[in-house]
């Protein structure tokens, strides 16, 4: 069976008639991708229609004729050029290559399904087809030496030089660490088909990619951006974000994967890397909220001015709901764009960025990780976010349909946390282990209402059932969790958890640890990160390991605050990241330091945000993680992860029942600052109440019989 990959292309009518032509002969195999590849050359980018990559094959490529007037010279011309920049592309990598022979046959073909006779313009050596005659034509093709498949499809997706390293590493031990990384850096540097197929695909409408932290979400959307300028360099296209930092790893993929593309820059003014928010002055401040407001004459709020209007709670979605409110003609300024990070904006956010884009098509994508708030909130369906129509028909709904471009696509292989470490950060930041308060059945902090969700991000039911009361054992597959990231090292090596002391105690092992990896691990400073789950402690919190690593000679900085808002990694300084934990949100590092982790085990009032952070901590390592932390709190954080262990990175636990779920959302209930000092305030108001009953200060009948009745009912009601 064919896997169609369909791109944007200016032939649609044809490139349908070509999907729909595979698409209903299953008996054959492969990949066809529809407008893609391009081809730099010494004149520019050079567009390829389509391509056949199969195993049994080779590599077929056709050129697309939307109508019935075709020139023979023509026909025999657009052949030979596409063969040829093919084949050049091909030559120049040394796999496909076997002394001067390429060890891939490549197939022309000129498709051109609305002529109903080709008999007499075709010929042996400048095959011109329909859908009558295509599949005889095929059947005279043939590979008969298809080990090098594999190599051909990476090559064509032209991922491989864009998925490595930021720069080349130099390694002398062929045990170290360092080189540990880079063979894991190699052996992820293609994407996986699914991947490829959300960089290529191209929806005339909204497409939604799901899936875990590490599948690849970012570096998706940056080549899609990439691809797409590629191909409509005309367009206007903008690539949004909620980190900061985000900005310079998107410019980065982007100018990497054009060049590979078209052998030409992208031009910066057609294509918009900006943040969500913006600010006036232009340049880096440029963000689409801004535009927005100044594009339509609205009223702009600034963060300071938004949370005075809309309070402190989510300030952002007050000022892009208000926006919303008080525009009442949109006028468009994209052709596409596409959002990362979708699960940290407000609805009404990417409501704005699909009220930006031209009609009809309206292209928007958002990229989003249902888990990275841990929480059974997830974002709104696209019926809810986007509205109606005037007639009550849902503007937006997601339709897979075989042979179309996906609308709804969900990347289930993490590629860059090992299994044990993704477990991990799945228990902790559940609670799947954690003991049960007083009086509670469970330990869990929350969970998913929906049980698909488990299986959509690449669990598996080992034992029990996935349903309400019932025992349930979920584990991670070889296919969601490939086994080379974790063959590399021990597991007892993967993560680990340690309680000391003191802060002190726990300071300078972090010190120790870094130096070590500069000097004996063969790791570079951007291949550490240390963070501290709370954003506003951070700067305090990290400045003794800092002062003790410069004392050994280590430069570094703190993202965001000692560099650019839009930087994360310092390498030209050789300066090591340190960072609280919204900015560490879509970065990643080979070793991953989170210190002060005890804050994570509980909090009053927002049990759900601290574990959330713990989680998003832990998945930023593509490699080796170490949670540290002091006191009783990371006592039992390290309980919870020795019961991890234990059920060897499985997660065991009894699924809530309808009623258990509602006990969680209310204890665990995220609260703003305000509802937070207020429950405090009652809570000790409560306490001084039974201590003076308790020493008879005061007694029962001193509180009134009406009072009294309504307390025994409140806890008569709590009780059952």
């Amino acid at each position: 069976m064919v896997t169609i990959i369909q791109g944007t292309t200016k032939k649609p009518v044809s490139a349908q008639r070509l999907a729909d032509f595979f698409a209903h002969h299953t008996e054959y195999d492969g990949f066809l991708y529809i407008g893609y590849p391009i081809i730099g050359t010494a004149e520019g980018p050079y567009p390829i229609d389509a391509i056949l990559i199969s195993r049994s094959k080779g590599l077929v490529v056709i050129s697309l004729v939307e109508g019935r007037d075709i020139d023979k010279n023509d026909a025999q011309s657009i052949q030979d050029d596409s063969c040829n920049k093919l084949e050049s592309k091909l030559r120049a990598h040394k796999a496909l290559m076997q002394g001067r022979k390429l060890l891939v046959p490549i197939y022309p073909v000129i498709f051109a399904p609305a002529i109903n006779d080709v008999s007499g313009i075709t010929t042996d050596d400048y095959p011109i087809c329909n859908e009558i005659n295509l599949g005889t034509w095929l059947d005279s093709c043939d590979w008969s030496d298809s080990e090098h498949f594999e190599s051909l499809v990476a090559i064509i997706q032209a991922i491989s030089t864009i998925r490595k390293g930021r720069k080349k590493r130099d390694v002398q031990k062929l045990d170290s660490r360092g080189a540990k990384l880079k063979h894991l850096e190699d052996s992820i540097a293609n994407l996986d088909n699914l991947q490829g197929r959300a960089v290529i695909e191209t929806v005339d409408g909204v497409q939604r990619i799901r899936g875990l932290a590490g599948s690849g979400k970012t570096i998706v959307l940056a080549l899609k951006a990439a691809y797409l300028h590629a191909q409509h360099p005309e367009w206007k296209i903008a690539v949004t974000f909620h980190t900061r930092s985000l900005k310079g790893q998107f410019r980065q993929l982007i100018h990497t994967f054009t060049i590979v593309q078209t052998n030409e820059e992208p031009d910066w003014e057609n294509l918009h890397i900006i943040q969500s928010w913006g600010a006036p002055g232009g340049g880096d401040k440029h963000g689409l909220y801004y535009s927005f407001c100044q594009v339509h004459g609205l009223e702009y709020f600034d963060f300071s001015a938004a949370k005075l209007r809309f309070g402190q709670n989510n300030p952002f979605a007050g000022a892009c709901q208000k926006a919303l409110d008080d525009c009442t003609s949109t006028s468009a300024i994209y052709d596409v764009i596409l959002v990362d990070e979708a699960q940290d904006f407000p609805p009404a956010f990417l409501r704005m960025c699909y009220e930006l884009l031209k009609l009809p098509e309206k292209r928007l994508v958002y990229a989003y990780d249902e888990l990275q708030n841990l929480s059974s909130q997830a974002l709104p369906p696209p019926e809810e976010i986007f509205g109606k129509h005037h007639d009550g028909t849902p503007r937006v709904t997601l339709v897979n349909q075989l042979g179309k471009p996906q609308q709804d696509v969900i990347l289930e292989k993490c590629y860059r946390n090992s299994r044990p470490v993704l477990a991990t950060a799945h228990a902790l930041g559940f609670g799947i282990y954690k003991i049960p308060s007083e009086g509670m059945s469970t330990g869990l902090v929350q969970i998913f209402d929906q049980t698909q969700l488990w299986q959509e991000v690449g669990y598996d039911v080992t034992d029990g059932e996935l349903a309400d009361g019932c025992e349930v054992t979920l584990s991670r597959t070889e296919k969601s969790s490939p086994h080379f990231l974790e063959e590399h090292s021990v597991i007892d090596d993967l993560i680990q958890f340690h309680c000391f002391k003191s802060k002190e105690e726990q300071d300078q092992w972090v010190a120790d640890a870094i130096h070590f990896n500069l000097k004996n691990d063969e790791l570079r400073s951007d291949d550490i990160i240390v963070i501290n789950p709370d954003p506003l402690s951070t700067r305090a919190a990290v400045g003794l390991i800092r002062k003790k690593l410069f004392e050994h000679g280590i430069n570094s900085h703190l993202a965001g605050v000692d560099t650019s808002p839009d930087v994360f990694f310092d390498s030209d300084n050789d300066s090591v990241a340190f960072t609280g934990i919204h900015r560490a949100k879509g970065n990643e590092a080979g070793m991953v330091y989170i210190v002060n982790a005890q804050d994570c085990y509980s909090s009053f009032g927002n049990m759900a945000t601290v574990r959330n952070r713990l989680f998003t901590a832990i998945t930023r390592s593509k490699a080796w993680v170490r949670v540290l932390g002091i006191g009783s709190g990371m006592q039992s954080l390290i309980q919870e992860f020795e019961q991890v262990k234990t059920n060897k990175f499985k997660l065991h636990f009894h699924y809530p029942t309808k009623g258990e779920r509602k006990n969680l959302n209310i204890i665990n209930r995220d609260m703003t600052k305000d509802e937070a000092r207020i429950v405090q305030q009652k809570k000790s108001d409560a306490i001084k109440l039974i201590d003076d009953l308790e020493n008879g200060r005061i007694f029962l009948e001193d509180l009134g019989s009406e009072q009294l009745k309504r307390l025994k009912t409140i806890l008569d009601r709590e009780t059952q």
